[in-house]
């Protein structure tokens, strides 16, 4: 059994983040957890400025009419809904239920051009067949999965070849003093939200607690290089505070 700081024998962060199983079973009750709060919490740690940086991701990633586009870990929908307004086929995937439920009324309120097709499914293990689509968008979703290499071996296997994979995440500093500045100010606002929200400060102390394991920008584009990607780059937001990886499957 995991030790645990909790009387109530939930293992602490940093025990259910130290293996793969843990973490993905403490990734699933979280999300499921904040999902109706997600864009809330989104909105405020970006300072408003997270829908700028998925309107670059999009325009990077070069959508167009017909593009088949899979956006994983797709949460409330904004990736996979703006590359449906651009007239793309998109499929967006989920592990959470309750994020696809979200999805789907925020893809209703804002009518996009094509409808999307919404699923639950597990980035570890995509029910898509090998070289199904064009290009593949995630928001936040590489830093969450259990098996970082293992996951970018399968959105290798269902891209086309010459196919592109877009992703924003939060990049981990590498300067150690700007590093600790930001991780201190992602754990004091966290620990803050996350007891106002839910009375639980660990909720969103997970998003710092999960940089300090993250590769960051430029260990990404080792491990994108290394699943065989070609043409990677990294694009630094916020003055390097986040990150959008560009690369492509070999044609």
């Amino acid at each position: 059994m995991p030790t645990s700081d909790d009387p109530t024998g939930r293992p602490s962060l940093e025990t259910a983040l130290a293996g793969p199983e843990s973490k993905r079973h403490y990734v699933r009750r979280l999300f499921d957890t904040i999902a109706d709060r997600y864009d809330l919490i989104t909105r405020v740690l970006s300072w408003g400025l997270d829908q700028r940086w998925k309107t670059r991701l999009v325009r990077l990633s070069g959508i167009e009419p017909g593009t088949r586009v899979l956006d994983l870990a797709c949460g409330t929908g904004d990736l996979a809904i703006a590359a449906a307004g651009r007239g793309a086929s998109v499929v967006g995937l989920d592990i959470t239920p309750r994020m696809i439920v979200l999805a789907r009324r925020a893809a209703l309120a804002r009518r996009t051009d094509r409808p999307v097709v919404w699923g639950v499914a597990d980035m570890m293990a995509l029910p898509v067949r090998t070289g199904a689509f064009d290009r593949v968008t995630t928001g936040y979703g590489l830093r969450n999965v259990p098996d970082l290499r293992g996951a970018l071996a399968e959105i290798h296997r269902v891209l086309e070849p010459g196919g592109r994979l877009c992703a924003l995440d939060f990049n981990r500093p590498e300067s150690p003093l700007v590093r600790g500045l930001y991780l201190g100010y992602l754990t004091a606002v966290g620990s803050a939200l996350g007891w106002i929200l839910h009375r639980d400060p660990d909720t969103y102390r997970y998003i710092p607690a999960s940089i300090r394991r993250y590769p960051g920008a430029r260990g990404i584009v080792a491990l994108l290089e290394a699943a065989g990607f070609v043409d990677v780059r990294h694009v630094p937001v916020l003055g390097g505070l986040m990150a959008i990886h560009v690369a492509t499957r070999p044609a």
